[in-house]
């Protein structure tokens, strides 16, 4: 037995779990009267979003929510979204932000492969929540935000979030976050599913430590400092945020809170609150380097930009940093918490080069972020290394703490996405001899579009039920505005008629308007001699279309 395993145990006073609870203690501990949370009018210090997660979290324990139950939320970047971040954790559950633009279908089924047993739901979304709700078993309690500021909407279920915030007022900061803790770091924290690239979406688990360690990634990965102001353009149903949320604890930052993102209200926000950082996929930069020169005008201090989703094109990185916007390109997945890689500008080597070479270079998806331990790209079945030579495609693959701790109620898709100790993305990329990653596709099929995840067997799925067509595929068309969108590829049933409009009307009956195929080519689909369909080809076509 080694000296240093005698009498050198672990105890209350040396070792604590991590969990993102601790840095919300802090902030309203050291900066109790410092605001946290910007919405319109309203104004919410740290020591309130303290009391009031607090109380929250005390409100859920005798509505009997316990240890590893599920709170569900359908809500826009609201207030209470960022406090539920803290306030579900803080009673043990696992919150589930669930993303607001999904089908009524797809809502039911979340709610129901979580079980969910509360259901918090912003009035705006109260009449998807209603129809989600229908029909189901053993449906969840629900909670209503009421937001004075939206007129629409409905008020499902018969309580009010702000009964459970109901004496927030009385609440302490205690000196430490040990009541509120979870009992192992291991244990969950929220769950967040992906676009269901198989048919339903996959449950990803987060547990504590990852979100603690992800958060403070984040915090350094972009300079941030102390006190930043943070606009919310990225929804926090996204991988809760990319854990920004919890990084906006971290440091005392601002948050400011949008309900919709729109070019004019983002560019007053900026310009109204000194906004120093903002997150969004390519298409909210092109959509603000699109908007009117007098909004544009509006931004005349220092403002970081992080972006990720489709690989930016370098045109709008060139855009946005000739707008003295600096970006920072990311790469991750909702397995891995957000974003764990990033392009590290390296000033000394690139600094020389003129504004379009530094934007391709920004545009690749970089290198490991200071919390990801391994970051890989190999041939997928024996795991060696591809030559960092640029040329060579492997898929991308990580380990470390930011990684999820699996799929929820799937143990092969987990042992299968964790083969060989590595977490495998699907995505295939190339290797650099810097080291830097560049992605150069998905292996899935993958869409990204606007910063959505769109799976094209999704909706081949949908298109296959219609009676006049006989085969389909899907595949991603460049778009200046969205990064990428959907391309569908039709062959009728011998006989039959039908127009791109009707099959582009179809599909908005059946799925979420997100998905819906921007493009309808009707051809025959190239195959192999096995029969299965040429995606690659397909992909070329779509291009020249």
């Amino acid at each position: 037995m080694s000296i240093y395993t005698t009498d050198l145990d672990q105890n209350p006073a040396n070792f604590t779990p991590l969990s993102p609870v601790s840095f919300l203690r802090r902030a309203a501990h050291i900066y109790p009267h410092k605001t946290a949370v910007v919405y319109g009018a309203r104004r919410l210090s740290w020591l309130q979003v303290w009391q009031r997660a607090v109380a929250v979290a005390g409100a859920l324990g005798r509505l009997g929510v316990k240890r590893g139950d599920t709170v569900a939320l359908l809500s826009a970047n609201l207030p209470e979204m960022f406090e539920a971040h803290f306030a579900v954790p803080m009673s043990g559950a696992v919150l589930n932000a669930i993303n607001m633009r999904l089908d009524a279908a797809t809502v039911r089924f979340i709610l129901s492969h979580g079980e969910a047993g509360v259901f918090i739901v912003d009035r705006e979304f109260g009449p998807l929540a209603e129809q989600a709700l229908a029909g189901m078993q053993n449906p969840p309690r629900v909670v209503h935000i009421e937001d004075n500021s939206f007129e629409g909407g409905s008020l499902p279920g018969e309580m009010d979030y702000e009964a459970l915030a109901a004496g927030w007022q009385q609440v302490d900061v205690p000196v430490d976050a040990v009541e509120y803790l979870p009992a192992d770091e291991w244990d969950a924290i929220t769950l967040n599913y992906t676009s269901g690239t198989t048919g339903n979406p996959k449950g990803v688990v987060y547990h504590h430590r990852g979100a603690y360690l992800n958060a403070v990634s984040n915090a350094l990965t972009w300079n941030m400092g102390d006190h930043p102001v943070y606009l919310w353009t990225l929804p926090m149903f996204h991988c809760n945020g990319w854990c920004f949320p919890w990084t906006l604890a971290v440091n005392a930052g601002t948050s400011v809170c949008l309900r919709q993102v729109r070019e004019e209200a983002v560019y007053q926000a900026i310009s109204e609150h000194q906004v120093s950082h903002f997150c969004g996929a390519p298409v909210v930069l092109n959509t603000l380097l699109s908007a009117p020169e007098e909004l544009r005008q509006l931004v005349q201090h220092p403002l970081k930009v992080m972006t990720a989703g489709a690989a930016p094109p370098a045109a709008i990185i060139a855009g946005m940093q000739e707008m003295g916007v600096d970006v920072t390109h990311v790469y991750g997945l909702t397995e891995t918490y957000g974003p764990v890689t990033l392009c590290a500008w390296r000033e000394d080597l690139w600094g020389h080069l003129d504004a379009q070479q530094q934007a391709q270079l920004k545009a690749r998806q970089g290198v490991g972020g200071q919390m990801l331990e391994g970051l890989l790209v190999a041939d997928p079945d024996t795991l060696q290394p591809v030559p960092r030579d640029g040329k060579t495609i492997g898929e991308v693959m990580m380990r470390g703490n930011n990684v999820m701790k699996g799929y929820l109620k799937n143990p092969a898709a987990t042992a299968e996405s964790f083969a060989g100790g590595w977490f495998h993305s699907g995505d295939l990329a190339v290797w650099h001899e810097d080291g830097y990653i560049q992605i150069m596709d998905r292996s899935k099929d993958i869409i990204i579009s606007g910063g959505e995840n769109i799976s094209s067997i999704e909706i081949e799925d949908v298109l296959f039920r219609h009676p006049a067509i006989l085969e389909a595929a899907v595949v991603a068309k460049q778009d200046e505005k969205w990064g990428e969108t959907p391309c569908a590829f039709v062959t009728l049933r011998p006989g039959a008629e039908l127009t791109a409009p009707q099959v582009i009307e179809y599909c908005r009956e059946h799925m979420a308007r997100f998905k819906v195929p921007g493009h309808v080519i009707f051809a025959e689909l190239p195959k192999t001699s096995t029969g299965k369909v040429q995606k690659f080809t397909l992909r070329e076509m779509a291009e020249n279309n």
